[in-house]
């Protein structure tokens, strides 16, 4: 690759150059304060964060937020949805807001306090109440995303489980949230930046990344650094990313069995505690913004940079270079230099990695696909080293063991009589006959019995039936099991849910029994369907209440044409493709 490639930077800049919008700061009480202001919290009302609030909390404290002093209040808020700005002006694309029930609202008022706390009762800040707002979300989705799709998982979180009223206002800190994995690769921004003075490197370009680096990744960084004459800041999220990504546990130990192969001295592995949105080009001038706060002086910009994949019509949520091209459009303004993140592949007859662009028919391009990556990782077929170094896939190995030891969750949805029950009784049958896989069968009847004894049918009751179902499958699946779950699951928020819990330890495939209502109500034989028309059974789904049937299930199957066993053949084979049975 020639130094063309990539940007010339401008003259070097210092890593004690400010932070974004001024000083870099730090939001934590002085310590000759700090028993006062404990006090002071164990007084006021309270509320538990949430894992994402958690994430925004540690980083608004520390400064990687910088200029932020708090939560956005409402004029903030309504300035970076409309215009990617706070209100005074400066750059801002991302709203940091701190969501709560309307219930909790109701019992608070602007100008008081209120300790937030994790989720074991820890108070960690103070937040002084400037705002209390309940903002229109649909307007958020489509000015921060660009869509109301919701196989976007951002909009999904946004639209189904943020909650309705919006808290502002400026934070004490009391303590960091705490981590007890990789500590000693969990830098903040001041930390990072004193790091750096202290080694002498005043050029440092920063790589984002929530996926494994294999040898593509590995040069383009290595390439990257050398032709701005930087050091490389491997900086990557280990908060929360896109369902189904690998755990950051994983990833850390892939950085860290890479990190050996890039010259000595020349590389620094951190972990940033992001709650990624996968927001596409704004949030690529939102890491930009971060990074610099770290004191990088170089931000590489990738291909789809922040980019969840493709919508509910198959087509890509953002062009490929809008990423690239917003933040490059801001770079004056940023004070941090963009590196634009060209794609290589390899080319056989060079044996090399080579930018996409200058590739010759006669090169014999080669890749591999995160799909074949990981059949070949269960399959243990060879992986070459072309494409990953060994002791990375050595790593990943680990994480995708064989069929036996993977968990899974299925999903069957349906109306009620529609034969998800008996496809999964059958399923599991076949199970049996050819493995001794431990599985567990979560009906929804029996749940309803046990599990979730007392819930009603209203949407929250369902919804807190089927997260229910969720929460225990995903339990089984992490330890190695096949749970069956056979609600009725009609609403799509809560199946979103179920697919979250499960996709963080495990497989998930969703399977629609799409047999028509008609269908359904003919074969009814508890004759609920009768009372439901009759006016004796509210709420009953597909009569007075609705179903929201998957747009993308991972198999789609009618019970009206096909026996029980033939359907239930067809989910074992899609186990069989996925190396699960």
């Amino acid at each position: 690759m020639t130094q063309s490639t990539f940007p010339l930077s401008r003259p070097s800049l210092s890593t004690s150059f400010p932070a974004h919008g001024g000083p870099l700061l730090n939001l934590y009480v002085p310590e000759h304060e700090l028993l006062a202001a404990k006090r002071e919290a164990a007084r006021l009302p309270s509320l538990d964060l949430g894992t994402r609030q958690s994430h925004d909390l540690e980083l608004l404290l520390n400064g990687a937020f910088s200029p932020l002093r708090g939560f956005l209040n409402e004029a903030d808020y309504q300035s970076v949805v409309t215009n990617s700005r706070l209100a005074d002006g400066t750059l801002w694309p991302i709203p940091m807001v701190l969501d709560v029930s309307a219930e909790f609202a109701s019992s608070l008022r602007v100008g008081q306090s209120i300790a937030l706390k994790d989720l074991e009762g820890v108070p960690l800040a103070i937040l002084e109440l400037e705002s209390i707002y309940q903002p229109d979300r649909r307007v958020e989705a489509e000015a921060v995303y660009g869509t109301l799709d919701a196989t976007h998982p951002g909009v999904a979180a946004l639209l189904a489980h943020t909650q309705p009223v919006y808290l502002g206002g400026r934070l004490r800190g009391l303590e960091a949230p705490r981590h007890f994995d990789f500590r000693a690769l969990r830098d903040t921004p001041a930390a990072l930046r004193q790091w750096f003075a202290e080694q002498g490197w005043e050029r440092i370009v920063a790589f984002q990344t929530r996926n494994p680096l294999h040898r593509a990744h590995f040069e383009l960084t290595r390439q990257a650094a050398e032709s701005v004459g930087a050091k490389l800041l491997l900086h990557p999220v280990v908060g929360q990313t896109k369902p189904g990504d690998i755990d950051h546990f994983t990833r850390v130990r892939c950085y860290q069995a890479l990190l050996p192969h890039y010259p000595q001295d020349s590389a620094k592995l951190s972990l940033l505690p992001l709650a990624m949105r996968m927001a596409g080009p704004r949030e690529a001038l939102w890491h930009a913004i971060i990074r610099k706060n770290y004191g990088a002086t170089h931000f590489i910009i990738g291909r789809d940079h922040a980019g969840p994949g493709n919508n509910a019509q198959g087509q890509p949520f953002y062009p490929p270079l809008a990423a690239q091209e917003l933040v490059l459009s801001h770079a004056a303004e940023l004070g941090i230099e963009i590196v634009p993140f060209p794609a290589l592949v390899y080319s056989a007859k060079r044996q090399s990695y080579i930018p996409a662009p200058s590739a010759q028919p006669d090169d014999e391009v080669r890749d591999i696909s995160g799909t074949e990556l990981r059949q070949r990782l269960l399959r243990g077929d060879a992986i070459p080293e072309w494409f990953s170094f060994p002791e990375v896939v050595s790593v990943l190995r680990e994480r995708h063991p064989g069929d036996a030891q993977r968990g899974a969750v299925l999903l069957f949805t349906g109306l009620s009589g529609s034969g998800k029950s008996t496809i999964a009784q059958a399923l599991i049958s076949l199970l049996h006959e050819r493995s001794a896989r431990p599985v567990t069968l979560l009906d929804g009847d029996l749940v309803r019995k046990h599990l979730s004894k007392g819930l009603g049918f209203s949407r929250e009751d369902r919804d807190a039936n089927v997260t229910r179902i969720g929460f225990v499958a995903s339990e089984v699946a992490r330890h190695g099991g096949l749970a069956i779950c056979a609600p009725i699951a009609p609403y799509a928020t809560a199946r979103s849910e179920v697919r979250r819990l499960a996709e963080a330890v495990g497989d998930f495939i969703e399977i629609h029994v799409a047999t028509p209502l008609e269908t359904c109500e003919a074969r009814d034989r508890k004759g609920l369907y009768a009372k439901a028309r009759s006016g004796e059974l509210k709420q009953f789904t597909g009569i007075s209440d609705p179903y929201e049937a998957p747009e993308q299930p991972e198999l789609r199957l009618d019970a009206s044409s096909g026996e029980p066993v033939e359907l239930a053949a067809r989910v074992l084979a899609l186990l069989e493709a996925r190396a699960l049975v």
